[in-house]
């Protein structure tokens, strides 16, 4: 049995497939939702505090996909880390760790596929979720800018590439899954806030992650991007090597 197959069946039998797309598909469908009825369900709660009355905007189809990409970003890539770290933490069990490295010639040969596997599950639950959030959209509030929305879902797979190879690369030092994932979430909680930074923050893959709420709603253009885009191209290689050198050091 090939490493591809056997990461495919871990991924398949161990339910973290149906996690991964569960999860965005859950919020594909919630979102437009939600920004349909949020002025409804506002009034259920008791939108009339002593004596003011709150009044929303009628809903557009922007809102609509800016709902999911908000959860997508949030609790999507939360999900995409844990599954991540739990397939690419090979020392978390040591005797685990220990068996893979005497029967392998190389890490790499072990790492890569488990990355590649576990990256594009994230990215096909992101575009099922994608999917979900247009189609509800359309219908309940109408047709949101269709080029938005496919360039806005391919920055976002980018992202998640590149979220899933930070773990890969956290992974090969750390000692747990929970390590793992922690760790992975601060470095990626932190691109946020460099993001603002002017000349730095374009460089970084955080725009991606939010394009697909920025690019239907207009006054972006696909050039804004390419500055996030060329360096997540080259990170995600890079992230990957230093995690099989570090995993081979760790090995000695």
């Amino acid at each position: 049995m090939s490493l591809w197959r056997l990461e495919w069946l871990r991924l398949t039998r161990t339910r973290r497939l149906v996690a991964l797309v569960g999860v965005y598909l859950f919020f594909g469908l919630l979102g437009p939702l939600s920004a349909r009825y949020l002025g409804e369900i506002l009034d259920l709660a008791g939108g009339e505090l002593e004596g003011a009355v709150i009044e929303l905007p009628p809903p557009t189809p922007v809102d609509g996909m800016a709902q999911f990409a908000s959860n997508a970003v949030q609790i999507g890539t939360l999900v995409a880390v844990v599954v991540a770290a739990g397939a690419l933490s090979i020392d978390a069990i040591p005797e685990m760790g220990v068996f893979v490295r005497t029967r392998t010639r190389g890490l790499g040969r072990v790492l890569l596929p488990r990355y590649a596997v576990t990256a594009l599950a994230a990215i096909v639950a992101y575009v099922v979720g994608t999917g979900a959030a247009w189609y509800e959209t359309w219908v309940l509030i109408g047709p949101p800018d269709a080029a938005g929305v496919l360039w806005g879902a391919v920055f976002g797979a980018l992202y998640l590439a590149f979220a899933v190879a930070v773990v890969a690369l956290v992974a090969a030092r750390a000692s747990s899954v929970l390590g793992s994932v922690l760790i992975s979430l601060i470095v990626l909680l932190v691109l946020p806030i460099l993001s603002v930074v002017g000349s730095v923050g374009r460089w970084t893959p955080a725009p991606l992650s939010v394009a697909l709420a920025e690019l239907p709603a207009g006054g972006y253009e696909l050039a804004d991007y390419a500055a996030a885009v060329g360096a997540t191209l080259v990170a995600i290689p890079a992230l990957l090597w230093m995690a099989v050198r570090l995993a081979e050091r760790r090995e000695r």
